[in-house]
């Protein structure tokens, strides 16, 4: 059982930026994909990005390519996807994802993740 804990939400004004981590408890990192996801009150989880198992591919959302770019340490064991440009529609609560693979492809469908971190709360105020 893999355990993710994702950390570096909070409350930041429109136009301004925030980093989510996001690390395993007790596992290494390098062998897994990684994703984040959202999820806005009343609304289903969607996808956010995603990055392979080595960093090297990765993919977005439309409605944050430009603005949000997710990276991987695999020395530090740790997950990243910083934020610019934050909107008020950016507010929801962030969720990381990851599933052992070795796929060269980035996974963008929630169905293709195996564990997932509790969330963390990001608001965006106008």
């Amino acid at each position: 059982q893999v355990q993710l804990v994702e950390s570096g939400g909070g409350l930041v004004q429109a136009g301004g930026s925030l980093r989510l981590s996001c690390a395993p408890s007790g596992r290494t990192f390098s062998s897994y994909a990684a994703g984040w996801f959202r999820q806005a009150p009343g609304k289903e989880r969607e996808f956010v990005a995603a990055i392979t198992w080595s960093g090297i591919r990765t993919n977005y959302a439309e409605a944050v390519k430009g603005r949000f770019t997710i990276s991987r340490d695999n020395a530090k064991n740790t997950v990243y996807l910083q934020m610019i440009s934050l909107k008020p529609e950016d507010s929801a609560v962030y969720y990381c994802a990851a599933t052992r693979s070795y796929s060269g492809h980035p996974r963008p469908g929630l169905s293709e993740y195996d564990y997932w971190g509790q969330g963390t709360q990001v608001t965006v105020a106008s």
